[in-house]
């Protein structure tokens, strides 16, 4: 029997000072990951840069290079510090100025609006040459992509709208199944009979998260994978290695 076809991978890479300063607290990793992991894409890499020209370059050449899709988060709004899609043009060698097409949509959206189109709302229809544009339903700016980095908003829900109008345009694999088991007892009791169940189980991911709770310690156990059927034998196995009173 042939093995099973890896999923494809990917990367986030969150841009901005303000997740740094910890001033913001990014939603979007966490929201991405779970998006990704329905679909069959395997989220293997989240790294975070300030608004840095050359970190932000940097990033991008090193997270295209390793991965399948790249994802990217904050840094094209309209002030002077989003700089991430003049960053994205410079890590691929293309130009980049005020698209007609991104522009259409956004003179159309503030008209609409009795709103004034102005030099920094502008700023939002700079998008590189190569690139393909990414739907944006709640506030109409546009993200894009360039060859495998899907360039995307910081706001939550504009980061979550644009993600719904990419996912169905990439090809997944195996979506990710799990299940967690809760065991009465510290992970130190726990780590050596698990880690003998993951050496039998060598495509699932097991992992062990420890909690107290009323003075006690208990070990939540997570088993991942695609083959839904080897993560159900995985869990009967580990019911009968710790089971409830």
């Amino acid at each position: 029997m042939s093995a099973p076809t890896p999923n494809p991978t990917a990367a986030i890479l969150v841009i901005g000072d303000e997740i740094l300063s910890g001033r913001t607290r990014d939603a979007n990793m966490y929201y991405l990951a779970g998006e990704l992991a329905k679909v069959g894409i395997d989220l293997k890499e989240a790294r975070v840069v300030s608004d840095d020209k050359e970190a932000i370059v940097t990033a991008v050449r090193a997270l295209s290079d390793s991965y399948i899709h790249v994802f990217t988060s904050g840094g094209i709004g309209p002030t002077h510090d989003d700089i991430t899609a003049d960053c994205v043009a410079e890590a691929f060698g293309v130009s980049i100025d005020v698209r007609e097409d991104a522009r259409a949509l956004l003179e159309a959206h503030y008209a609409s609006r009795g709103a004034e189109f102005n030099d920094a709302r502008m700023r939002m229809a700079r998008i590189p040459d190569t690139a393909t544009l990414i739907e944006n339903p709640v506030s109409i700016a546009p993200g894009f992509t360039v060859q495998n980095v899907h360039v995307m908003a910081g706001v939550p829900n504009v980061f979550q709208a644009m993600v719904a109008s990419i996912l169905p345009t990439l090809t997944g694999g195996s979506p990710l199944l799990s299940q967690t088991y809760r065991v009465d007892r510290p992970e130190s009791a726990v780590a050596e009979p698990l880690g003998d169940l993951a050496a039998r189980y060598p495509d699932l991911s097991m992992g062990s998260y420890p909690f107290t709770r009323d003075g006690a310690y208990g070990t939540n156990i997570v088993i991942r994978g695609a083959n839904g059927a080897q993560v159900d034998a995985a869990m009967i196995e580990l019911a009968a290695l710790f089971p409830k009173a």
